[in-house]
């Protein structure tokens, strides 16, 4: 009986610690990005360049909420990538994009990050931006 009673306490402590874990990330109220906005790509692989050839690329986005939503700011990895984005409010169901531009200044292997910040969201949005840049 004391057995069960102390398997019971334990699994109980799990579940509040899993609960509170979530509603901290933003997950148990939907408080994060993938709750509000739906991304076509979140990672686009520009494939090659050649030095110096800047490339740009679209990450477009549907709301998916009831109520507009707004991009508040985007920022990348380095200073080789310049982010821009929609800036007026996206209406539920309508899309809008962060496009970024590399300027392709080093030779090889490239991966760069964007975070995007969406009003009333406390966790960044992470996209991803890679190719090649050559010679």
């Amino acid at each position: 009986m004391m057995k069960k009673f102390i398997l019971s306490l334990f699994a109980s402590m799990l579940l509040t610690t899993a609960l509170w874990a979530q509603t901290q990330n933003g997950s148990a109220t939907g408080n994060t990005a993938d709750a509000k906005v739906k991304f076509v790509k979140e990672s686009i692989d520009f494939g090659k360049t050649q030095l110096n050839k800047p490339v740009t690329v679209d990450f477009e986005f549907t709301n998916i909420t009831k109520e507009p939503i707004l991009v508040e700011a985007a920022r990348a990895s380095c200073g080789c990538t310049t982010p821009n984005w929609t800036k007026e409010p996206i209406l539920p169901g309508k899309k809008g994009k962060v496009t970024a531009t590399y300027s392709a200044n080093g030779v090889g292997q490239q991966s760069k990050t964007i975070w995007v910040k969406f009003k009333g969201v406390d966790q960044d949005k992470e996209l991803h931006l890679t190719g090649t840049v050559e010679n």
